[in-house]
């Protein structure tokens, strides 16, 4: 059973230096990272590992074959978020919890449309300025993460972990 306090899914992710990036947030937050194959680039690919630095040796993650895979392993499927510009509700109207499940899709596809429609209610969008078109898949990871992370915390009792005091 997973226990992380947030997992970020990445859905057919392309470019090895988005996923190593995230990879390196992930570790940041102590969030679990997932990937559903396939993959535009190789596990071991240099740039996935360089963008990761040594973080990527530290990183909690897995990747699976397919989107039936996922939820057979995270089967709280009211509790995925699809992050994706069709959406109309904003990522932060949304109430996050420990163990939610953001959801991204590839670079150039985004969610397939599929989703749109089974999980029409769990969309979510990242408001930004009608001249941009949309925001780089690890900055868009960075945002949707650190909100849910923000909330969790604001509403967690006090335990170690991101902006607690060493002890």
């Amino acid at each position: 059973m997973n226990k992380k306090i947030l997992n970020i899914v990445l859905f057919q992710p392309e470019i090895p230096f988005n996923t190593g990036a995230i990879g390196r947030t992930c570790v940041g937050l102590g969030a679990k990272l997932w990937l559903v194959r396939p993959l535009g680039f190789q596990l071991d690919d240099r740039h996935v590992k360089r963008c990761g630095l040594d973080y990527w040796e530290r990183l909690d993650w897995e990747a699976v074959n397919d989107w039936e895979e996922l939820k057979r392993k995270l089967p709280c499927l009211d509790r995925y978020f699809f992050f994706t510009k069709k959406a109309t509700k904003s990522y932060l109207d949304q109430k996050f919890q420990a163990g939610d499940v953001l959801v991204f899709g590839s670079e150039t596809r985004g969610i397939p449309d599929s989703f749109h429609e089974k999980y029409a209610g769990q969309r979510l969008r990242i408001p930004i300025c009608e001249e941009a078109r949309c925001l780089n898949l690890s900055v868009s990871v960075g945002v949707g993460a650190f909100e849910a992370i923000r909330q969790i915390h604001a509403t967690a009792t006090p335990a170690a972990g991101i902006g607690s005091e060493p002890s």
